[in-house]
């Protein structure tokens, strides 16, 4: 019981290895989180059309869960753009943007993902992500990051602009081109301006002026809250606002409650529309997750159970839903961030929701002249992670099938919507799977001189017997390829009369399936009829078991040989 309640729970174990010189490097960490967290979860609140607010609710409860659950000491929990475009989008198709039902569906999204976490976590259904290739993801991430870099661009822009799918974006764009407003663009473009430089040029600078190390680093990860605390400052003294800079406005001060009432009025019909698009963030969740976990571990020589990570973000989310906010996931640059700032144990996350706390509680009348426009800088900045155009070059140069479930995805998401984007590429991917599948590389092989090694005769210098045929399958054997061996084999022995005997080597079958089995038996019978014997060779011990459990063996025309050269040998001695 104890060690179930531990593998649920991980606290139960860091907890007792707390230091105080563990704990320090924890506030440490925590601190300098927290700096870069703010604006981030104020501007991808808005990203997920919803209150501001509620990008610090999304902050506060899902961290303390994840730190009580999770194994990783470093991973950055809480709001990210890709979660909040997906919610906007997904939410978006079943209710009018800002409304009660909104901000109420928004909520269940983020229940429905946390349950499926927690459910796939308990069942240890981990493998269902690998379904997500990595081609099919970085055609959806870089197509969802221009998707976030149009909705974000009115903002800047101070215009009113169609940002569902391109075209749409592109013709509003030119027909509000006259339109634009000078003071937010000018906003806009100077808060963006301003982070690149600093992001460029200021710990360096800051280093020749003597300052540390340490604070050099801490003002620079600090400058996305300085930039939008001196953006408040000159709004405040200069009336924007009254010019028509748009700002965030009254912000509710205090913690969250629960949202259960809002929850239960969502009618069943938005549950259910809400399921697919659940699955596909919890699948996209996970797999970003883990992948900064493991990345993240590694640096750190630790070790993270991916089925706790699972349950663990399931449980974030879950409580982000229930306080009233958006899906949660992991974010690359926080988990950084935390790792260089020392942090330890997950006591940093849980210190960070209780920093976000108190900012809820005591300083959100201070966030009312925020400008929009400096939000929308602040995630426009931080695309250049998910935006990039040089992984379909990559792509194209390892596989061509990659390529096109790569450039589908990234076409559909992008003209049509994200939820279509990630299924089309999803299924693209296992067509092209079973496609190459169903064409196994089936090698004709010849002896290595002085060797006993055996390679294709269409790549080496080798040397063949005219009465024997040697054949290399690359591919474990299944209804897709079956009908293909057959013809494959078909073909060769046409091509040599005189032909006695046909070896199959199957060091790359792994597996065979019923189909196959009798793909294999047509075989020895057709062979049979020309007066040719089929054998097998370096068939594994798997493969071998599953032959002797049908009556296969007894049909084979010929042997079952350890090694192709003994089968070689043996035959050209017969």
């Amino acid at each position: 019981m104890k060690q179930h309640v531990a593998d649920w729970f991980p606290v139960s174990r860091w907890a007792r290895g707390m230091t105080r010189a563990s704990l320090s490097s924890d506030l440490t960490a925590a601190a300098v989180v927290t700096l870069l967290l703010i604006p981030q979860c104020l501007a991808y609140a808005l990203l997920a059309g919803m209150p501001a607010v509620t990008g610090l609710y999304a902050s506060m409860l899902p961290l303390v869960i994840y730190a009580l659950m999770g194994t990783s000491p470093v991973l950055g929990v809480g709001p990210a753009a890709l979660r909040s475009i997906m919610s906007v989008a997904a939410v978006g198709a079943v209710a009018q943007a800002g409304s009660p039902g909104f901000m109420a569906a928004t909520a269940l999204l983020a229940v429905l993902v946390g349950v499926m976490l927690l459910l796939m976590g308990a069942l240890r259904m981990g493998f269902i992500a690998s379904f997500l290739s990595t081609p099919v993801l970085s055609g959806f991430v870089t197509a969802s990051g221009l998707l976030i870099a149009m909705s974000q661009l009115p903002h800047v822009l101070g215009v009113s602009l169609h940002s569902g799918d391109l075209w749409s974006f592109l013709n509003s764009l030119w027909q509000q081109a006259s339109h634009l407003h000078g003071l937010t663009l000018a906003v806009g473009a100077g808060t963006m301006i301003v982070l690149w430089a600093c992001k460029r040029w200021l710990k360096t600078g800051l280093r020749r002026a003597g300052l540390k190390a340490t604070a050099a680093d801490l003002v620079t990860k600090a400058a996305p809250l300085l930039v939008m605390v001196g953006a408040i400052a000159l709004t405040a003294l200069l009336g924007w606002a009254e010019r028509g800079l748009a700002v965030v406005g009254s912000i509710p001060q205090g913690l969250p409650g629960l949202a259960f009432e809002s929850l239960v009025s969502v009618s069943p019909g938005t549950v259910q529309a809400l399921l697919l698009p659940a699955v596909l963030i919890a699948m996209l969740t996970f797999v970003e997750q883990i992948s900064i976990a493991q990345s993240m571990a590694a640096r750190r020589r630790e070790r993270i159970d991916t089925s706790a990570e699972m349950r663990a973000m399931g449980g974030a989310n879950l409580a982000a839903g229930i306080t009233g906010a958006f899906a949660v996931g992991a974010s690359f640059s926080r988990s950084v961030v935390q790792h260089e700032a020392g942090a330890r144990t997950p006591a940093s996350t849980l210190i960070v929701a209780v920093l976000l706390g108190l900012t809820a509680l005591f300083f959100t009348p201070w966030l009312h002249n925020l400008p929009l426009a400096v939000l929308a800088a602040t995630i426009l900045m931080a695309l250049g992670s998910l935006i990039d155009f040089r992984a379909f070059a990559r792509s194209w140069r390892i596989s061509k099938a990659d390529f096109a479930a790569h450039a589908l995805t990234f076409t559909v998401t992008l003209l049509v919507d994200l939820v279509s984007g990630l299924m089309t590429g999803v299924v693209a991917s296992l067509v092209m799977h079973l496609w190459i599948s169903s064409r196994p590389h089936i090698a004709i092989v010849g002896n290595v001189p002085g060797t006993e090694h055996y390679r294709n005769v269409l790549r080496h210098q080798v040397v063949t017997h005219p009465e024997i045929l040697g054949l290399r399958v690359d591919q474990s054997l299944f209804f897709a390829n079956a009908r293909y061996l057959e013809d494959r084999v078909a073909q060769a022995v046409a091509a040599r009369p005189g032909l006695r005997h046909v070896v199959l080597q199957c060091a790359a079958v792994n597996d065979v399936d019923a189909s196959a089995l009798d793909s294999l038996e047509a075989i020895v019978q057709r062979l049979s009829d020309q007066g040719i014997t089929l054998h097998l060779s370096e068939v594994k011990g798997p493969v071998m078991d599953r032959l002797k459990r049908t009556d296969f063996l007894q049909h084979l025309s010929g042997q079952v040989f350890l090694t192709h050269h003994q089968a070689m040998t043996a035959l050209a001695a017969d």
